[in-house]
């Protein structure tokens, strides 16, 4: 580590001062979308710029940080061109699952014969790994006294609280000792004693400051706060707050972006007055994209040295800012309700994308239409950072309710009440399994409490919320269910389970063969995400590099490792063309269609369009009047009623 003189850093930082004696620690989270990654960059670059030696370590399963540098990154340390004292690394899930294996397998192998090494390597192809793999990283990166400063960029929110918790859910779980699902206990004494440092580290405000990242936006404020509450309860507090991506004063010259400031500079000052934190900053949307070291080093300067920000609207990008474009002529409008409607039983249809696109709108706007149009409907959130409460303006539970309009219920899995579930299902059926056997071999108290036990493993969180999800593929009554699903690489994620849980229950391991038998129901899952007559995969995102090329990447992986096709794209958050005469508007208008045209080309699919607005849409009639703007969504129910035969078979 360097060594490095006691220096008063701006107030604004709200986050800790390097001291030169220990490593600390930044974690930037927030709504996923929001710029988290953009920030945590330009924090990481800045206090490399001031003389720390600092790593950027990024725990989001689908990360950008090669494209803000412009360079490849990767699951290696790499050091950043251009900027001294500064390496990153991006965790790959995947890469860290093997070393993960074979750092627990081979000091086993002088000790163990090989029927036992057998039992161990498919103890470890339990899906568990995969999360402990990435938060031994993660821990791993918390025990680095080669660098002064490590800064973390976060998964989106419900998923960081998730990584917070991990520390002391398996140190606990190791504690128990004996047999674990992601490997013997006494064979990880090393590990839980460094599950144990972090956990100390994380709720020491002297080593680790943890900061939100948000828009000025009043659903993004409502989640911060929330999720502010959950990490108090974990003993770690917030110590700023970045407000990003607010229109400058000067751009905003009519009624509509003059109002959508206004009501951004109301979300403001109540973050202001409402988010207990040391500080808090703000930083204005640009007209291109922040990308670069030059952009990077004006966030910083803005962020932590109090400086202005530089908004050059001549300079920002390269693309042809002159004329109309018409977006209306590059959607396909008939194609996609085609996708959108059933034919014969339940169609599922599944939103996804970069966090902060608008998924969840986007998602709910589709249901209220299909609504409308006459479909049974269910939307179903499965994001640990939901808010469709706060979309439809009414309560969403973890049943199916109602949410305004005819035909139309919303639910949203609560992990609590998913293992509760799960908890009980399982004990349920290891009693029944035993009641009529009468074996005196077997001791059916004790076989239930070691069940029990095993129950109380961190995996069960993610059996539980893989079996709520896979409950709704049997939801009577609903001619559609939409899933507004989490962000990317959580979605693929959860979308790879039924097939990763099959395989592992399969080999009979999963409590010791005690859970009730899946196999055939999740067969039946997977083969209904395949059919592209009963389930459509929609990408939402809006026309820009970072959130296209994650789904492009995502859209890959989900057909290479699911087998799953990309049967939709949405394209939100277009500039309408009415309002932003100004060449702050006209060069991200053209940006847009530059990024429009490079979609039709890159995804095989439908494509939808969706219009910025002046307010988010909030209740079923705002709804149903976004939808009428969404090309596709305006004509489901014309569709019904003409007869078009172009667009729809109707049940």
């Amino acid at each position: 580590m360097s060594e490095q003189p006691a220096r008063t850093l701006p107030d604004a930082r709200g986050i800790v001062e390097p001291s030169g004696e220990d490593t600390e620690f930044v974690f930037f989270s927030g709504k996923g979308g929001v710029g988290k990654s953009t920030v945590s960059c330009a924090t990481a670059t800045w206090l490399a710029d001031n003389g720390y030696e600092t790593l950027l370590v990024t725990t989001d399963p689908a990360p950008n940080l090669s494209d803000i540098f412009e360079q490849e990154i990767g699951h290696d340390v790499t050091a950043i061109d251009g900027v001294e004292n500064l390496s990153a690394i991006e965790i790959d899930p995947d890469v860290a699952a093997e070393e993960y294996r074979q750092e627990t397998i081979e000091p086993m192998r002088a000790l163990l014969d090989d029927d036992e090494i057998q039992t161990v390597e498919e103890q470890l192809n339990s899906p568990c790994v995969e999360e402990i793999a990435a938060f031994d990283n993660f821990v791993e990166f918390m025990d680095s006294p080669e660098y002064d400063v490590v800064v973390f960029d976060t998964a989106p929110t419900g998923h960081t609280i998730r990584l917070m918790e991990l520390p002391s859910d398996w140190n606990a779980e190791l504690e128990k000792g004996g047999s674990t699902c992601i490997g013997p206990a006494a064979s990880m004494e090393g590990k839980k004693q460094a599950y144990e440092r972090a956990i100390d580290t994380l709720q020491d405000d002297d080593r680790t400051s943890f900061a939100f990242v948000g828009k000025p936006e009043a659903s993004s404020i409502d989640e911060i706060q929330r999720s502010a509450s959950d990490l108090g309860g974990l003993g770690i507090e917030s110590q700023l707050l970045i407000l990003n991506g607010y229109l400058p004063e000067s751009v905003c010259e009519d009624p509509f972006f003059e109002g959508k400031r206004a009501d951004e500079r109301a979300v403001i000052e109540r973050a202001r007055e409402e988010f207990d934190a040391d500080a808090m900053a703000t930083y204005p949307l640009q007209p291109g994209e922040i990308a670069g070291l030059d952009l990077l080093a004006d966030v910083g300067g803005v962020l932590y040295d109090g400086a202005e920000a530089t908004v050059d609207v001549g300079t920002a990008t390269d693309v042809d800012a002159d004329g109309a474009v018409d977006f209306d002529a590059m959607a396909d409008s008939d194609a996609a309700i085609e996708q959108l409607t059933p034919n014969e039983g339940t169609r599922y249809l599944f939103f996804t994308g970069k966090g902060g696109v608008g998924k969840s709108t986007v998602a709910s706007t589709a249901a209220t239409k299909l609504a409308e149009a006459g479909h049974e409907t269910l939307v179903v959130t499965t994001d640990p950072a939901a808010h469709l409460a706060d979309i439809f303006g009414e309560p969403v539970g973890h049943e199916p309710t109602s949410v305004g309009p005819d035909r139309l219920d919303a639910a949203r899995i609560d992990q609590k009440k998913a293992l509760e579930e799960y908890r009980e299902g399982v004990l349920d059926h290891v009693r029944t399994m035993y009641e009529d056997r009468e074996d005196a071999e077997i001791d059916v108290d004790a076989a239930i409490a070691n069940v029990e036990e095993e129950l109380e493993s961190p995996c069960a969180e993610e059996m539980a919320a893989l079996e709520k999800f896979v409950s709704y593929f049997g939801e009577d009554g609903y001619d559609v269910v939409v899933f507004d699903t989490a962000p990317t690489g959580h979605t693929l994620r959860l979308l790879e389970l039924p097939s990763d849980w099959k395989g592992f229950m399969d080999l009979g391991s999963l409590t010791k063969g005690a859970a009730p038998a899946k196999s055939d129901q999740y067969d039946e899952v997977i083969e209904i995400m395949k059919d592209p007559d009963r389930s459509t995969f929609a990408f939402v995102m809006y026309p820009e590099y970072t959130p296209m090329m994650e789904a492009y990447r995502a859209a890959a992986d989900l057909e290479e490792q699911v087998g799953i096709e990309t049967s939709l794209v949405v394209a939100n958050y277009l500039l309408p063309e009415a309002y932003g005469d100004n060449a702050f508007f006209s060069n991200r208008r053209a940006q847009q269609a530059q990024y429009l045209e490079e979609i039709r080309d890159r995804f095989d699919a439908p494509l939808m369009l969706a219009p910025l607005r002046r307010e988010e849409p909030i209740g079923p009639d705002e709804l149903s009047g976004f939808g009428e703007d969404i090309t596709g969504l305006a004509r489901l129910a014309e569709a019904e009623t003409d007869g078009d035969e172009t667009a729809v078979k109707t049940q």
